[in-house]
């Protein structure tokens, strides 16, 4: 008996890759998962090059575990990912007691490479781009909770000048419609009643049915929302650009469709978004808004935003500033631009120090924060709808769940409710999170 210890980096679409490598090396290979690295046979690093010297911290990561198989070198250790597949070989040459490199795309190859390394003891690599040839290798999971991320498309045909993804993902491309579904059916089964679809461009989504025919992304939500159990459903990552009129539709007409949206913008400046190759305005985002909130007046929208890009002067910052305001964005996910080497923006003047990127980070998250504390407030008194996730970790005699608005609610409830919609009266508010007690009709 053999035992995997894994560490993942990154994005939901790499947790759920992360969950794939598992269930494959169990189902597969039988081996345990465990907790505790000195106890594993195979170290798996699933990593991240989103940010700046991702490269490094990966480095600094195998040079921990290069301690543990120095003492047992029997010890397999496998890099995979979006650094596996951007820096391939190289990884080798700075860290030779890695034994296997894999790819975003490969590595359902795990497997065979595993078994490969133990004949030979000699360096297994695929990080080739076979599309989308590990979803067919998609094998039941065991769920321990009541969400779940399926990822319906893999890669990017954007190729913003900021963004690496491109690169370490490959181009759009869309998983047969059918193959979601059946995916999704089987997670309801096990007890999932809220369901997360995942995608570098979720909206671009063009997956093949049956038939020989097209499904898109917003007639894909309708059919998630006819399968029995399903409750709930989010989505992950949209581009404005391919934010069409019949997925804002979808929020007329599908009740399960969270009223939240996460739209990243990254700029509130058009100058600067013609620079990042973002290829709409900021009238674009606004029509977009507009829209939506005709169509579900109650809808709240986080985005992303990179500040500091080169180039940003003060006036586009202000008109960032701005945007946030006139939007009345309820959450946001913001950096400091992070220089991607092989980008196109990596060719360009950076031109603004770093204390003055820190200065406009610091006013534009304590903005969001505020704007996320009134969204908060306007909760208070009010009746929610949460999906019962489990004990609180702070207080065993309460219980936690999640709003629609992404809020962690706790309250005193019984355990049979784990797993359960619940009506929850808003007492008590903070920024992120919200007290609450039963309320029964």
């Amino acid at each position: 008996m053999k035992y995997i210890y894994i560490k993942t980096w990154g994005c939901q679409m790499n947790e759920y890759d992360s969950s794939m490598i598992i269930t494959l090396l169990q189902k597969k290979n039988k081996y345990l998962i465990t907790e505790s690295v000195e106890n594993a046979d195979i170290l798996i690093l699933n990593t991240c090059s989103i940010r700046e010297k991702a490269q490094e911290k990966v480095f600094h990561q195998l040079g921990r575990w290069k301690k543990i198989k120095n003492k047992n070198p029997k010890v397999i250790i496998a890099v995979g990912g979006c650094v596996a597949t951007q820096e391939g070989k190289e990884i080798f040459k700075r860290a030779n007691y890695v034994d296997i490199i894999f790819g975003t795309q490969t590595l359902h190859k795990l497997p065979k490479m595993i078994s490969e390394v133990e004949k030979t003891k000699k360096l297994s690599i695929d990080i080739s781009f076979p599309k989308l040839e590990k979803f067919k290798h998609v094998l039941e999971s065991k769920i321990t909770g009541y969400t779940a991320n399926v990822s319906i498309m893999e890669g990017c045909n954007k190729y913003c000048s900021f963004c690496i993804v491109p690169y370490t993902r490959g181009n759009e491309i869309s998983r047969p419609c059918d193959d979601i579904l059946f995916e999704i059916s089987i997670l309801a089964k096990q007890g999932v009643r809220e369901i997360n679809l995942l995608g570098q461009n979720v909206n671009a989504y063009q997956g093949p049915t049956f038939n020989g025919k097209i499904c898109y992304f917003s007639e894909l939500i309708r059919l998630v929302a006819e399968i029995d159990g399903i409750d709930r459903i989010r989505f992950i990552t949209s581009n404005p650009l391919e934010f069409t009129d019949d997925i804002i539709e979808v929020y007329e007409d599908t009740p399960k469709l969270v009223s939240f949206l996460h739209l990243p913008v990254q700029s509130g400046s058009n100058k600067i978004l013609n620079l990042m190759k973002r290829s709409y305005t900021i009238e674009d985002y606004e029509s977009i808004v507009k829209k939506l909130i005709i169509a579900r007046p109650n809808i709240q929208i986080s985005s992303d935003f990179i500040v500091g890009f080169p180039g940003e002067s003060e006036i586009d910052f202000q008109q960032t500033m701005i945007f946030i305001k006139n939007i009345n964005f309820d959450m946001s996910f913001s950096f400091i631009y992070s220089n991607r080497p092989g980008t196109p923006a990596s060719k360009m003047e950076d031109n603004i120090d770093i204390k003055e990127k820190k200065r406009r980070l610091y006013i534009l998250q304590d903005r969001i924060n505020k704007q996320t504390m009134s969204w908060s407030r306007k909760m208070f008194g009010s009746i929610q709808s949460i999906l019962v996730e489990g004990v609180s970790n702070e207080n065993i005699m309460y219980l936690y769940g999640r709003t629609e608005n992404n809020r962690i609610v706790t309250f005193k409830g019984s355990s049979k409710m784990i797993g359960q919609f619940v009506n929850i009266k808003i007492k008590k508010v903070h920024t992120h999170s919200l007290k609450g007690e039963l309320f029964e009709n």
